[in-house]
């Protein structure tokens, strides 16, 4: 596969951050999902900041690509009553306003009330503990949407 294919078939994986393929194309590793996380592992702290920003927040109702709305969908939250969508607006804005980039979770591997609790749980960490926990969520995210295109 040309490099070009490659970005195109695996770049849509991570959240409007097409660039983590690009940089994979020539990683070594023994999977994709390896070569995915050696990326990470040699991003700058303005590319992983820039990653994490790239994902939606929780309930979000724009700028949602395909696989994040479906994914939401699967979870509930496109569903909440209006009490829960004003929890989940609460802390979208308490999380980022204290950590400064939204709440990300794997929600293919949650309910509604296991994300709304880690939430909360999760907004007790320090930012670095945070981002590191943001960008192990995001190779989860990005295992099952590599499954997915099989």
């Amino acid at each position: 596969m040309t490099r070009a294919e490659f970005i195109q078939r695996y770049g849509p994986i991570f959240e409007h951050s097409p660039w983590v393929a690009a940089r994979a194309y020539d990683m070594p590793g023994e999977t994709l999902l390896d070569r995915f996380a050696a990326v990470l592992d040699a991003a700058s702290e303005a590319d992983i900041l820039a990653l994490i920003r790239a994902h939606p927040e929780l309930s979000a109702k724009v700028d949602l690509t395909a696989a994040s709305a479906a994914e939401q969908m699967g979870a509930g939250l496109r569903a909440l009553t209006e009490a829960e969508a004003a929890h989940v607006r609460g802390l979208n804005n308490a999380y980022r306003e204290k950590f400064g980039f939204p709440f990300v979770i794997c929600v293919r591997e949650n309910t509604k009330s296991s994300i709304l609790a880690a939430a909360g749980r999760r907004l007790r960490n320090d930012a670095a503990t945070e981002q590191r926990q943001a960008i192990a969520e995001i190779l989860k995210i990005a295992r099952y949407r590599l499954e997915d295109l099989r």
